[in-house]
Parts: structure tokens; sequence; C-alpha cells
């Protein structure tokens, strides 16, 4: 079977498309290559939502902390410290252990039963788990370039006659965007590394049809050899660090195209060892 073949058979197993049973013999470089990448996909899918949604989410989190009503900032800073003050992995597992306590039969509202079984798949619970955790450091992230916006600017607004949203949408926000934009391209990076610990956490992988690291880790087991697998799921995420880095450094350009080009703040990344 050549390459082309195996990038056939397996290039979408994770899908659910191509061949449904793994490789059991002969196991070459190709297939490796072929399945872990076919994993990346859900790996891209929950990095690229949670991201998506926590960014909408965050900002809501971080003017609610901003606001001056004691309602809406305390609830907003109780959420932010409980996500950034507990690690990701026990997230997961108290998640999963909450949501496979609902009802299988579903919840009755109204007369109409809402299915609850979809919550403990790894599609679903996994994806709401990391959307709350980023959304939580995003928010602080917010948070504080939403403190930093200098005053001479927001003065410069008033007297322009901006008020309320058209002073937020105008002046606030864009600052805030640019101020916060550095540190929330490394949150993004974490964001799609920490997608690999769906993998440990106690969500399953329906039909075998995991992650990057599960096929990792099952070549791993196949061919005794760690050292082939798992750096090619590393080079895999290499590849998707650099193109993160690259596409949120054309944002931070666009966001910065008014300054002139000595003042205009460079990406400075700081890859996280551990949250």
């Amino acid at each position: 079977m050549s390459c082309l073949d195996i990038i056939a058979d397996y290039g979408l197993r994770s899908l659910g498309i191509g061949e449904r049973v793994l490789p059991r013999g002969d196991i070459t470089l190709c297939h490796q290559f072929t399945l872990i990448g076919s994993g990346l996909i859900w790996n891209l899918y929950f990095g690229l939502l949670a991201l998506a949604l926590g960014f909408v989410f965050a900002t809501a989190l971080a003017l609610a902390k901003a606001a001056g009503n004691p309602w809406l900032r305390k609830p907003a800073e109780w959420f932010i410290f409980l996500f950034r003050g507990s690690p990701l992995f026990i997230q997961f597992f108290l998640a999963y252990e909450a949501l496979v306590l609902l009802p299988k039969s579903g919840i009755p509202v109204f007369g109409i039963t809402i299915e609850t079984a979809w919550t403990t798949k790894a599609w679903a619970g996994a994806l709401f788990v990391l959307f709350l955790n980023t959304s939580a450091y995003s928010a602080e992230i917010f948070y504080g370039a939403l403190r930093a916006v200098p005053k001479g600017d927001i003065e410069a607004a008033e007297a322009y006659g901006f008020t309320g949203w058209k002073k937020f949408r105008r002046i606030l926000w864009p600052t805030t965007l640019r101020l916060a934009w550095p540190a929330y391209t490394n949150e993004a990076i974490f964001l799609f590394h920490a997608t690999t610990l769906v993998y440990f956490s106690g969500f399953p992988a329906f039909q075998q049809r995991g992650d990057a690291l599960y096929y990792a880790k099952f070549f791993a087991d196949k061919t005794f050899n760690p050292f082939i697998p798992y750096p090619i799921a590393a080079f895999y995420f290499v590849c998707l660090t650099l193109a993160l880095i690259g596409l949120f450094g054309v944002i931070n350009r666009r966001l910065n195209r008014h300054l002139p080009g000595q003042s205009r703040p460079k990406l400075r990344i700081r890859p996280q060892i551990i949250r």
C-alpha cells in the first residue's frame, strides 16, 4: 500500500470517513503521520470554537468586571477567579461527572424533553470546559487592557462628543484590543495546546475517533516506540503554533497600523509550561 493510499484511507478517519479499522500490523511512518494529522482535526475543532466563543464571552466578562454595579462586577470576578484558580485538568473531570448525573432520559421543560446524552460526548462537554476556561483567562487580559486605556484618549473622545456605545466602539474597544493582543496571542496558543488534555479527561472518544494524542498513544502502544508518534504530534503542534503566530501577527499589525513603525508593539511569544 502506497502512502497516497494510506492518506486516502485514513486521512479523515477521525471524522468517521474512510477505513473503520485501525492498522494492526506493518505500521509505517506514513500511517503515523496520516492518522495523527487526522486526529489534529479535533484539536482544531476544540481550539477554534472555544477561542471564537470565548472571545465574545470574555469581552462581556471584562466589561462586567469593570462595571460599577456590584451585581455585574461580583459574579464576573467570582467566575474569573474560579476558572483561573483551578487546574484545567480537574475542570474536565468535574464537568464530566456533573454531566453524567443528568437524567439520561432528558430534562422536561414546559412539556418538551431536552436531550442530555450528548453533553457527555467530547465534542460538546470538552468544548464547553475549554470555552469557559479560556473565557476566564481572556477576560482578565481584556480587563487589564481596558484599565490601561490612556485617560487622554477617553477625554479626547468626550471632547469630540463621543458618549456611551459610540465611545466604546470607536475608542475604548479598539485601544483595549491593541493593548491586549500580544497577551491574548499567548492565550490562544496555550488553548490549542490545552486541547490535548481532552484525551486524558473523562470524555470518551466515539468509535476511536480521537484527537492527535489519541492516535499518538495508539501507535506508541502498538510499536513499543514512543519516540516516533509523540514527536510527530509535537511537530504538528509546532506547525500550528507558527500558523497562529503568523495569523495573530497580521491582526496585530492591523490593529496598530495607525502608529509609527518604531512605536508598533511586536508580539513576544512566551510559551506557558503549566497553567
